[in-house]
């Protein structure tokens, strides 16, 4: 699911809970659209674990974890060749 989609049924599930609050008995209306928000929240929260458990987001973490020291290491020669240059640019 979109994440956009997440935020419109957010919203619509706020709405249902502030018309609730105002009315004394629950329209059937109300109770479905609560259903489907909560069936699609379930829905959502497992694609995301089931996507966070899956082998390529298991690999890309560890390609992350392996690359970062590169990261780093690249990020020093920068800083270093750009604290060089500064200086030695001639002050005006």
């Amino acid at each position: 699911m979109k994440a956009s989609l997440l935020l419109v049924l957010g919203c619509v599930a706020v709405l249902a809970a502030g018309a609730r609050a105002d009315t004394a008995e629950e329209p059937e209306v109300l109770r479905k659209v609560q259903e489907y928000a909560q069936k699609a929240t379930a829905m959502a929260k497992t694609a995301f674990s089931t996507l966070q458990e899956s082998e390529v987001a298991q690999q890309a973490r560890q390609w992350l974890v392996d690359n970062a020291d590169l990261g780093k290491q690249r990020l020093a020669w920068l800083k270093e060749r750009l604290a060089d240059l500064w200086k030695w640019t001639p002050v005006a």
